[in-house]
């Protein structure tokens, strides 16, 4: 990848406007004040370090470009000496190179880190148009993802479970927790449609039903906090199996956010406190998200040039059954092989999708006027 000069500038600049706030974060973390307030002694130190991988690229950036003056000066000094002249040459050809390769590593940092810091995520799958064939299909899509999630060893913890007659699901919510959780599974939020003949189908006829997947970054207690006065708690008793003790006390948490309206269920674990920790955990992840979509909004054109808005309502791939293959929509992908796929075998989608988006960043800060800010996405 060849940098244009007017993206050169920008990314230079961009470093130096991180190396100022990187003074200014360090001057903060020694603010008396600040120390006594632990949320925001927190959130200056997680922007410290998350600068801190920049600074240290803008110093190295500085490093070079003393150098290549410094042999652009020894050019001008050597007058007859083929020698010297044939050294400070290699030396300016030897720093832009490395300005080059370093810029590239920046760019990449950048795009990368607008796409979202390693997180856990809180994933929620809900049976769309299809009746019980799209209950059933949710349960394929959950599996597939529980699967998935096994392989690379990240850990599933089921929150709410409501499940059909025959074994389909309503709605599941789940949390899976291990490095690259998100970046793998960010792209996953939409709908997802099947085409398939369904089993209580007599007749042969190929179904076409959905079903929605909502894939949201887990957040601390200091990155989204609620304030109490805003939650509504209720109680009552989980439905589904879980043995006597679920089944007969009110174990099952209820939270109501009154300002946004969002409402959280959370019912696997037997205690009603364990519950309302669980519950408390959706909610923050779903008024981030919240939070992002309206952030989005305000930056259309970069919205439009990532490989989702994340809306689920929006449709995103479909599973063919009868051709045997898998569509990515945004990306115009087919994948075949719609079993092993729903067996979590999906790295060749998922890596299409990771470096999709990471081609249209780099394409959106080159175009964009405003560089990134400095702060974590």
């Amino acid at each position: 990848m060849t940098l244009a000069a007017e993206t050169e500038k920008k990314l230079i600049a961009t470093l130096e406007a991180m190396a100022e706030r990187h003074r200014e974060v360090e001057r903060l973390l020694s603010d008396p004040e600040i120390a006594r307030d632990g949320a925001r002694l927190a959130e200056i130190a997680r922007e410290h370090g998350h600068l801190a991988k920049f600074v240290e690229r803008h110093d190295r950036l500085r490093h070079l470009q003393q150098r290549h003056r410094e042999a652009e000066e020894s050019l001008e000094d050597v007058g007859d000496d083929s020698e010297l002249e044939q050294l400070a040459r290699e030396e300016i050809e030897e720093t832009e190179e490395e300005q080059e390769r370093l810029l590239e590593e920046v760019i990449d940092l950048l795009v990368t880190d607008a796409a979202g810091t390693d997180r856990n995520v809180i994933l929620e799958v809900r049976a769309g148009t299809g009746g019980e064939e799209a209950a059933l299909f949710a349960g394929d899509l959950l599996r597939m993802y529980t699967r998935y999630a096994e392989r690379q060893g990240w850990k599933v913890e089921q929150m709410d479970l409501s499940t059909t007659d025959l074994g389909g699901i309503r709605e599941a919510v789940c949390s899976i927790s291990g490095k690259g959780a998100w970046q793998r599974l960010r792209y996953e939020s939409g709908g997802h449609r099947v085409q398939r003949v369904p089993e209580t189908e007599s007749q042969g006829r190929i179904h076409t039903s959905l079903a929605t997947v909502a894939v949201l970054p887990e957040v601390g207690e200091v990155e989204v906090q609620v304030d109490p006065n805003d939650v509504e708690m209720s109680f009552m008793r989980s439905s589904g199996p879980g043995g006597q003790n679920v089944n007969k006390v009110s174990s099952c948490v209820r939270l109501l956010h009154k300002p946004t309206g969002i409402t959280v269920r959370c019912q696997d674990e037997k205690s009603q406190q364990a519950n309302r920790k669980k519950a408390m955990k959706v909610l923050r992840a779903r008024l981030y998200e919240q939070k992002q979509h309206e952030q989005h909004e305000k930056l259309d054109a970069l919205r439009r040039s990532q490989v989702g808005s994340g809306d689920r309502n929006e449709r995103i791939r479909t599973y063919n059954f009868p051709q045997d293959r898998i569509t990515d929509h945004r990306i115009g992908l087919d994948v075949f092989g719609v079993e092993s796929f729903l067996l979590g075998n999906c790295d060749r989608m998922f890596d299409a999708l990771a470096e999709y988006d990471r081609q249209q960043r780099i394409r959106a800060f080159a175009e964009s006027a405003v560089a990134p800010p400095p702060s974590e996405s």
